[in-house]
């Protein structure tokens, strides 16, 4: 089972590889994903990049590395990094929380688990997540500078790094006691996106269950507190029961919505890998994520385009997937966001949660 998603990983890396990794203009040494397949020109010179979605092909690197290692992806991972920092003008950060957290988990795992480190731009990122800590003002930290929106995709990454590097358990601890208290539908379990000027954001999206999931699971394995156990279970319930018609993850288009269910099968394969406990709420809720990242990845791949023998991934799992054309319109960058692509299947975004999920799977189908 293990060795058949394996198989449907490495597919869908070598898919990403053929269409998407082109060097950064034309430097050697280098390496970043081109943004839409089949791509314009001003793509291909990376006049748009997407911070955030190349922070997820660095950790979809480092998942294909711990399922298969090999030197020429250790290369591939290397200059991605590299890359990203040339391509951000030479600096690790940019003005959006969530960003810097996306990399700065990516960063944290390259150098874990694919001996690729970079702990200057690890004490860099952490500096920034450690003083935008604004309790006064009524966070968390903000999604961006300069800003009082304080929501669940800044907090919920910031607070997994936070939890996973020495001496910031506190931190992490605290971060999900806020999101706790103050983002969490009493009727549904779930958690809203954010709050503003006091007022909640109510939209609920995939992703912002995924990173809660991902801290509260960090915390239950690094702390004695139950608490942290029983939001996990809490959560898996919710997202099984609202967010996973027929046991398949929601999607939500392209643009930057094409990572968001990618992002929640990651922390559920964490659920099932890191939660710890005995107790038949922690065996249920490691079973149930386990059967949802399982179920999602069937549906996705029964439902994938193929060209030239390699994985199209559609936006939605349960639907099949769309060929893209050149000529269809393009994903555009409004008010601090990327929306979809006329035809969501050729954002990279869209393939890379694509393939996030065929490692979570196979992550998975490999448990005990």
């Amino acid at each position: 089972m293990d060795q058949m998603w394996a198989n449907r990983a490495a597919s869908a890396e070598a898919a990403i590889t053929r269409r998407h990794l082109r060097t950064l203009w034309g430097l050697p040494g280098t390496q970043l994903g081109v943004v839409a397949w089949p791509a314009t020109g001003g793509q291909r010179r990376f006049g748009k990049w997407h911070y955030w979605w190349q922070a997820h092909l660095i950790d979809n690197l480092v998942d294909a590395q711990v399922r298969d290692p090999q030197p020429e992806r250790l290369t591939r991972i290397t200059r991605q990094i590299r890359s990203h920092r040339l391509r951000n003008v030479g600096r690790w950060t940019n003005d959006y929380y969530d960003d810097m957290a996306w990399l700065a988990l990516a960063l944290e795992r390259a150098a874990r688990l694919a001996d690729v480190a970079r702990p200057k731009a690890l004490d860099t990122l952490a500096d920034q997540f450690l003083t935008a800590w604004m309790p006064e003002d009524g966070g968390g930290i903000p999604w961006r500078k300069q800003d009082q929106f304080f929501n669940a995709p800044a907090n919920g990454p910031a607070g997994i790094f936070l939890a996973r590097i020495e001496g910031r358990l506190r931190r992490a601890q605290q971060m999900a006691d806020w999101i706790d208290e103050t983002l969490i539908d009493p009727e549904t379990h779930l958690v809203f996106d954010g709050i503003q000027g006091g007022s909640m954001v109510r939209a609920q999206y995939t992703y912002c269950q995924g990173v809660v999931l991902g801290l509260e699971t960090e915390l239950a394995a690094r702390t004695q507190d139950p608490r942290h156990a029983e939001r996990v279970h809490r959560l898996v319930a919710a997202v099984a029961d609202h967010m996973a018609p027929d046991g398949v993850l929601k999607g939500a288009g392209g643009g930057d919505g094409g990572l968001f269910h990618g992002i929640l099968a990651r922390y559920l394969a964490l659920v099932v890998t890191d939660l710890p406990g005995d107790s038949p709420d922690d065996e249920a809720a490691r079973t149930t994520a386990g059967s949802l990242v399982l179920s999602s990845a069937e549906a996705a791949w029964e439902n994938r385009a193929t060209v030239e023998d390699l994985p199209l991934f559609s936006a939605f799992w349960e639907r099949e997937a769309q060929l893209p054309t050149a000529t269809s319109g393009d994903a555009q960058f409004v008010a601090g966001a990327v929306n979809s692509s006329e035809i969501p299947e050729r954002d990279l975004s869209v393939q890379l949660a694509g393939w996030m999920l065929m490692e979570a799977a196979h992550t998975v189908a490999g448990q005990p």
